[in-house]
This record gives C-alpha cells, sequence and structure tokens, in this order.
C-alpha cells in the first residue's frame, strides 16, 4: 500500500460514507407512502394530517343564474324555454 493511494481512498470512504448520510436523513425526514400487495399505506403522520373536505355541489354549476334569468323571462312574459308562446306551447308556459 503506498501513501499517494492512501488520501484518495479515504475521500473516497468519506464521499460514500457522506452520500449515505444524507440518503438516511432525506428519507427520515419524510412520510413515506408504501405500497404493499396493491394496496396504498399512508406514511405514518396521517393522524396529524388536517383533512380538506370538500362536499358535493350541484351538477349544473349555474343553477342560481338559470333559475334568475328564469324568473326575469317569466317576468317579462316571455317563455323561460325560448319556445315562444306565452301561455300554452310547453310545460314552462303552463
Amino acid at each position: 500500500m503506498s501513501i499517494r493511494t492512501l488520501p484518495s481512498r479515504r475521500r473516497q470512504t468519506a464521499i460514500r460514507a457522506g452520500l449515505l448520510l444524507l440518503a438516511a436523513g432525506g428519507l427520515s425526514l419524510t412520510g413515506c407512502q408504501v405500497d404493499v400487495g396493491g394496496q396504498t399505506l399512508p406514511s405514518p403522520y396521517y393522524l396529524q394530517d388536517d383533512i380538506q373536505y370538500f362536499p358535493a355541489g350541484p351538477e349544473f354549476k349555474l343553477s342560481k343564474e338559470a333559475a334568475a334569468l328564469k324568473a326575469y323571462k317569466k317576468e317579462q312574459g316571455e317563455c323561460p324555454d325560448g319556445c315562444g308562446g306565452s301561455g300554452g306551447g310547453c310545460s314552462s308556459c303552463k
């Protein structure tokens, strides 16, 4: 073993040890999701996570606008469905 190769081996060992510590530190700071048998299991911190719940809304997003337009057309004496009649053409006119 020569003196010239010893510092490069120590340097390589130090670099490898540093990378190993960096990888271990990165894994310990994150909650890992695991896939076991087709199931996605949550991270260890799922009990402390704040859950956002968005309730289901109406299927037609413009229901208030459509109701206001229908009321306006009825107030103006027009058929809300656009049939052209003002009294007996469609189910909305009756």
